[in-house]
């Protein structure tokens, strides 16, 4: 591959060609133009969303968008748990379920178990093995 090539894929790719595109328009393969857009961050084509470039709800980073895909709002995944992890409150949890616990009659919550049937494992002992060592 020639250097007029590399910059003629990169031009190419920036104005959201394929890779099976780029590979005819300049007889090379589309694996090659691929390994080669992938090594340089290159792979996914870069749009902007109706508001423009998208940035980082964490950080304020330009977020690159890949076309066909929804939209990111993070840069990193480390952003995305340091944003959550202070922002609870707009978590919309929606597999919160109530029970109450059949040994200690107690009512308590979970997330994400529909099965859950004791409030600990304390309780759990309890009812299984009638309490303390066998």
């Amino acid at each position: 591959m020639t250097d007029e090539q590399r910059v003629q894929i990169i031009n190419l790719r920036e104005a959201g060609n394929g890779y099976k595109k780029i590979g005819q328009l300049l007889g090379l393969s589309e694996n090659t133009v691929k390994s080669f857009c992938q090594r340089r961050n290159l792979g996914g084509v870069v749009v902007q969303t109706a508001a423009g470039v998208s940035v980082c709800k964490c950080c304020g980073k330009a977020v690159p968008q890949t076309a066909g895909r929804k939209e990111k709002k993070f840069c990193s995944d480390r952003c995305r748990m340091k944003w959550w992890n202070s922002h609870l409150d707009q978590v919309q949890r929606k597999a919160n379920y109530d029970f109450v616990c059949p040994v200690c009659k107690k009512p308590f919550t979970v997330y994400g178990n529909a099965n859950r049937k004791y409030c600990s494992h304390e309780c759990y002992i309890e009812d299984r093995f009638g309490g303390g060592s066998r």
